[in-house]
């Protein structure tokens, strides 16, 4: 796999989960993603994003303009430091949630990405890469 442009972005704010769907969108755009794929990954990021806000305390999103076997695609990359899911199998169950959401977050991530894995350690930490090719 070829990483063809890479952009890095901290979460911090609901300003920067914004941000985050943008740059998203324009790099769905740049992997030439039709706008059924592009409204997909940028809904899942949407998700993720605020999750690493509002569960993890903030953290970053790496960005990834990739191409694999003549094919291109996107793959974003959230991690945060914060308290970690205690468990994770039970965490991505559909109305599964640690606090005021609808439990659609995680789940919801992994349908709407072609690719989803999740690595998260209590009290250290929450890492959930997605990508979603053309």
């Amino acid at each position: 796999m070829t990483t063809l442009k890479t952009e890095r972005l901290d979460i911090r704010s609901s300003d920067d989960v914004v941000r985050v769907r943008q740059l998203t969108r324009t790099m769905a755009l740049a992997a030439g993603l039709g706008l059924v794929d592009q409204t997909k990954i940028i809904t899942a990021a949407s998700e993720l994003a605020r999750n690493t806000l509002d569960y993890g305390g903030g953290g970053f999103v790496l960005a990834e303009l990739v191409e694999a076997s003549a094919r291109r695609g996107l793959r974003l990359t959230f991690e945060d430091k914060g308290p970690g899911i205690p468990d994770v199998e039970a965490a991505m169950k559909d109305g599964f949630t640690s606090g005021k959401g609808m439990g659609l977050g995680l789940g919801g991530a992994k349908r709407l990405s072609n690719e989803f894995s999740i690595h998260s350690q209590p009290g250290e930490g929450t890492k959930v890469v997605i990508a979603r090719w053309k």
